[in-house]
């Protein structure tokens, strides 16, 4: 199994004294000190699995397969919590003409963390905002909560996401910038616990999920260009 990078320190800490524990308890002399370093060392094991787990970084479709050339993949794993016009007062400034469409993902503490772009093109603009630790499922959480947003242009296609942190994540990971070349559903960054991903597309765009499903990065398409009468641009 793949593990991101930024996940070896959280899988090591508590599997360092998980090890040493256990070598104790093999050479102590004791029973009941044997059963205690069996009885920490469970706990440490079990939240170094956990945290294996979360950094856990899948093979997608995309990794093997191109997608469409009008597909906007979902950025990352989760439940859709809104597929519509964008939420009033948290779209971004300045938008492009037309007005935004806005989908929504939260991501529990189970779902891959792990953020992939949601579309191909040039990385145009990418700022970090701190900010409040609020739910991600609350609307709010939009603009005051800690952010990263960036936006993609491709031609005279805008795409703007952010990576959106809630009550436990505590730091956004981008690793991509302006200037830099993304292709649809390439990996960009990650977000540590459970958190949020905004996306924003112009009216042009047809979106292809509804509110309360779940999504794969770099799998689900969430949108493609055209209207439903075009076959959205296949």
């Amino acid at each position: 199994m793949r593990i991101d990078r930024a996940g070896w320190p959280f899988i090591t800490v508590p599997l360092a004294p998980a090890v040493a524990l256990g070598v104790l308890g093999r050479l102590t002399g004791t029973r009941s000190a044997r059963a205690a370093a069996r009885a920490a060392t469970w706990p440490l094991l079990g939240l170094s699995a956990y945290m294996a787990l979360f950094f856990r970084d899948p093979q997608r479709r995309c990794d093997t397969t191109p997608p469409g050339t009008d597909d906007v993949l979902s950025p990352a794993d989760g439940m859709v919590m809104v597929a519509g016009p964008a939420q009033e007062g948290v779209a971004p400034e300045p938008v492009p003409e037309g007005g935004w469409q806005q989908v929504s993902i939260f991501l529990s503490v189970v779902d891959v963390h792990v953020n992939r772009s949601p579309y191909r093109g040039t990385v145009t603009s990418s700022t970090y905002t701190p900010g409040s630790f609020l739910a991600a499922y609350r609307a709010e959480s939009a603009h005051r909560n800690e952010r990263s947003e960036i936006w993609l242009a491709d031609g005279d296609r805008t795409v703007v996401f952010r990576q959106l942190v809630g009550v436990l994540a505590r730091r956004i990971v981008t690793r991509t910038g302006p200037g830099e070349q993304l292709a649809a559903g390439e990996r960009m960054g990650l977000m540590k616990f459970g958190s949020r991903m905004d996306v924003f597309l112009p009216a042009d765009a047809t979106l292809a999920v509804t509110k309360g499903q779940r999504v794969r990065g770099g799998e689900t398409v969430i949108a493609r260009w055209g209207t439903p009468d075009d076959g959205g641009g296949r």
